[in-house]
C-alpha cells in the first residue's frame, strides 16, 4: 500500500509531461503538414 503513495504522483506527473510534450509540439507547428514529407521523396529533383 505504501508503493501507492509513490506511484499516483509519478504516474501524474508523468501524465502532465506527456501533455506538455504534445502541447509545445502542436504550438511549434509539428503537425501543420504532415503529409508534406511523405510527398517529398516522390517528387523528382
Amino acid at each position: 500500500m505504501d508503493i501507492l503513495f509513490l506511484l499516483i504522483p509519478l504516474s501524474v506527473g508523468l501524465a502532465l509531461l506527456i501533455i506538455v510534450a504534445l502541447a509545445w509540439a502542436v504550438w511549434r507547428g509539428q503537425f501543420d503538414s504532415v503529409e508534406a514529407e511523405g510527398e517529398r521523396i516522390l517528387r523528382s529533383d
